[in-house]
């Protein structure tokens, strides 16, 4: 599975300890890259590691803040010194808080009373400190690896980075503002770096997931085999494929971008892996 473009080229994975970066982090390491696995708890990374380095592969488990950009310089520094320049950034960190989330889907005249129900989060209950940390984790927490790795990329000659926006970039979902204001804002950057960076021949794409099977969404969604929430019930209606992705049906997607061969003249695009979720208007 070595692939002689990818062999010895340095590639950073944010996120790594997750379902679906996880999954991409070892797929790049099948490809022949040294990985940097970037996280916020080590021994998340660590296990993701060990099923890297029984391949015999390279990679570096790395617990750092992505929204700390004197954290995320120093790891940039040690792998330079390590490993060399990065040439792939993958930018998975992210996530949403239940602090940040209604628990209705539109307002109702309760939502003003004194005497309302102790469990009902309208928009004006939600918690704006936590709203500020969705925001921040999922907009600086992107700024900040592409400006550090970035700089590497540009005196290197150039690269790739693939963002992680999602369906609630195109059409905000119900119940998580402050991740569809984030996700949205992760399109409209990815734009703009791709036109900034392109003399520099660095290339800025993103992927939009849809709804995928991880720990999260188990909670929310359920599955099939366990049973489905009634909004995981709605999902699936929604998704003309009728089912929950996989991290593997990210990977194709994930490899193309990255890939100069194939690639060379996509920039600045982000391309829904969702089941064909969106082509349902859900009338």
């Amino acid at each position: 599975m070595q692939d002689a473009y990818f062999d010895g080229q340095v590639a950073v994975v944010t996120g790594a300890g997750g379902t679906l970066c996880s999954e991409i982090a070892c797929h790049l390491a099948d490809l022949g890259a040294k990985v940097v696995l970037v996280g916020r708890t080590f021994a998340k990374l660590q296990v993701v590691a060990d099923r890297i380095t029984a391949k015999g592969r390279l990679c570096l488990p790395a617990a750092c803040d992505v929204t700390d950009e004197a954290a995320v310089s120093e790891l940039a520094e040690r792998v330079r010194r390590q490993w060399g320049p990065c040439r792939f950034l993958i930018n998975g960190a992210g996530g949403n808080h239940i602090k940040a989330m209604t628990t209705r889907t539109a307002f109702e005249a309760d939502e003003l009373s004194d005497a309302k129900p102790a469990d009902l989060v309208g928009f004006f209950d939600l918690d704006l400190s936590m709203f500020e940390q969705v925001l921040k984790i999922n907009t600086l927490g992107t700024v900040i690896p592409c400006r550090v790795f970035g700089k590497q990329m540009a005196s290197g000659g150039g690269g790739a980075m693939v963002n992680f926006a999602s369906m609630n970039s195109y059409c905000p979902l119900t119940r998580v503002p402050a991740y569809a204001m984030s996700k949205a804002a992760v399109v409209n950057l990815t734009q703009w770096m791709a036109a900034y960076f392109a003399p520099a021949g660095i290339r800025i794409n993103a992927v939009a997931p849809g709804f995928f099977v991880n720990e999260r969404s188990k909670q929310y969604l359920g599955t099939p085999e366990t049973g489905l929430t009634a909004r995981g019930d709605q999902v699936i209606r929604h998704t003309p494929m009728a089912r929950f992705g996989e991290a593997r049906d990210l990977l194709g997607c994930v490899s193309w971008l990255l890939d100069d061969r194939s690639a060379a003249f996509v920039t600045g695009v982000t391309i829904p892996v969702d089941g064909g979720f969106l082509t349902r208007s859900g009338i």
